[in-house]
């Protein structure tokens, strides 16, 4: 194989003047993605209606979420070799695609393949999103664009069931799936005329056998969070069998990967810097506590302190008010300083002391008292997920950013996953210990209670993590810290 200069890094003269405005359509792909699930989850009760097949409704969800973390690492990865630019327009395109179908769907079935095939392209939304990012901006200036992303999850979160109450109770809910065509279509035009990154194309041989390695690993993973307690009991059959077909994928996968000439996930993403496990430990434990927090909080506030169900996307404001926030002003602390520890250090107190005070909840606790908890936590997710995503970038090579963003983003979404499939099951046997009062206030608080003081011994872990992250200074321009491998220069070409 020949051997060619590697890509350009995103120094001065490579990131767009007009680098919001690019970030802007960028972010409204990602918004797509995440307002889709929120939105579907307030229309199933009239989708089911339409269509039928209830005894398949979970299906609706668990093939968007399971096909986007299968294909999150693939989409990265071909990101690295192929072209940041042309993998996420194509994403764009098969979200859109899928959407058109799922709003076309004449059955449950239909509907869940659909889905499937949306979930694919919001797998390449969410791995190019934040690579992108890292290739547009230099490490120093990150910060000063991470109130977008914060802003996108906040309205993903809210915006959500509010705009699928919205479409279910005055339009059909196909418009559910259709609303995504003008602004997916917007986001394509946007980003083909306004994207400009360095284009590569390496000469290698896919890793496919790491491929098929990982989608059995993590399908085995999502089966098993999403089902382990509600379809089928922790200790059954069909759960043990998937957590070691998980077992066994994953170390076959990472056999794999020491020998594979260009690995779907480079090993060396997490030794080359501590920082990179660190930062996906950190990750991980935000990612399970924001969807916990947004399943549970609503629950508890529309079943003890009789909030109304009608405005559940409000009871999340204040959590998600203070992530856009806090955010938004560490990002430009963080740019104009070039540190970044304490950040996620006070995130993670933050959110260990908000889901420790909220574990002591009862039925005499205010909504006031309840809000200011939320506060406590939303500071600590807003100086916790984005800065944690910063030191992830800035502890790997360039040519591997995809792979190991879209790892990030597997992490997070895993996390989610984990987090919603342990809390069902504790909140499940919380319910089971008060049968006179299924459902009522007393098992509500009982499960809570157990959630949430689960939730702050992770976010202690994710202290400990926190702490240990060794501070590294981030450029004004250039690469992250770490430099490309030399041993595996490939052929390359760079517009």
């Amino acid at each position: 194989m020949s051997t060619s200069a590697s890509l350009p890094s995103a120094d001065s003269s490579t990131v767009p003047k007009s680098v919001r405005w690019v970030l802007l359509g960028v972010m409204l792909a990602m918004l797509l993605s995440m307002l889709d699930n929120m939105v579907v989850g307030t229309a199933m009760p009239t989708i089911v209606g339409d269509l039928g097949g209830i005894e398949h409704m979970s299906w609706v969800v668990t093939a968007y979420t399971l096909v986007t973390a299968v294909t999150t690492p693939v989409w990265g990865k071909f990101g690295d070799l192929y072209g940041r630019k042309p993998l996420y327009l194509a994403s764009i395109a098969v979200f859109v695609v899928g959407s058109a179908l799922c709003g076309a769907a004449q059955s449950m079935t239909g509907l869940i393949v659909f889905r499937a095939l949306q979930g694919v392209g919001a797998g390449g939304i969410g791995a190019g999103a934040f690579a992108l990012i890292a290739a547009l901006v230099p490490p120093r200036e990150r910060g000063r664009y991470q109130g977008m992303t914060a802003s996108v999850m906040a309205i993903g979160t809210i915006g959500g069931p509010l705009l699928g109450g919205f479409i279910t109770g005055h339009w059909d809910w196909r418009w559910a799936f259709y609303i995504n065509l003008p602004l997916g279509l917007l986001a394509l035009v946007w980003l083909w005329r306004m994207l400009h990154v360095p284009a590569r194309r390496i000469k290698v041989k896919v890793d496919w056998a790491g491929i098929a390695l990982l989608t059995v690993s993590i399908g085995a993973i999502v089966l098993a969070a999403t089902w382990a307690g509600t379809t089928y009991p922790w200790g059954s059959w069909q759960i043990l069998a998937l957590a070691a077909a998980a077992v066994t994928g994953l170390a076959l996968f990472i056999r794999t990967e020491k020998r594979a000439d260009e690995p779907l996930l480079p090993l060396s993403v997490f030794t080359g810097h501590r920082n990179y496990p660190l930062a996906v430990a950190m990750i991980l434990a935000a990612g399970v506590v924001m969807f916990g927090a947004g399943l549970y909080l609503p629950l508890f506030q529309q079943t003890v302190q009789g909030a109304s169900a009608a405005n559940s996307g409000l009871l999340m404001l204040p959590m998600m008010i203070p992530v856009v926030i806090v955010s938004t002003l560490a990002g430009k602390v963080m740019s104009a300083t070039g540190k970044y520890k304490i950040f996620p250090v006070l995130g993670t107190g933050f959110l260990t002391l908000g889901l420790a005070l909220l574990a002591t909840m009862d039925s005499g606790t205010s909504r006031l008292s309840t809000g200011l908890c939320m506060v406590l936590v939303g500071i600590g997710l807003g100086f916790t997920l984005q800065m944690a995503g910063t030191i992830a970038q800035n502890s790997v090579a360039t040519r591997d950013m995809g792979a190991a963003m879209s790892s990030v983003n597997l992490f997070r979404t895993l996390g989610g996953s984990l987090g919603v499939a342990v809390f069902g099951s504790l909140f499940t046997r919380a319910v089971a210990a008060h049968p006179s009062d299924v459902g009522g206030a007393a098992a509500v608080t009982d499960g809570t209670h157990q959630i949430f003081l689960t939730g702050a011994v992770l976010c202690a872990l994710a202290f400990v993590a926190a702490v240990c992250v060794v501070e590294v200074a981030l450029k004004k321009a250039g690469p992250p810290q770490t430099a490309d491998r030399p041993e595996n220069n490939r052929a390359t070409t760079a517009s």
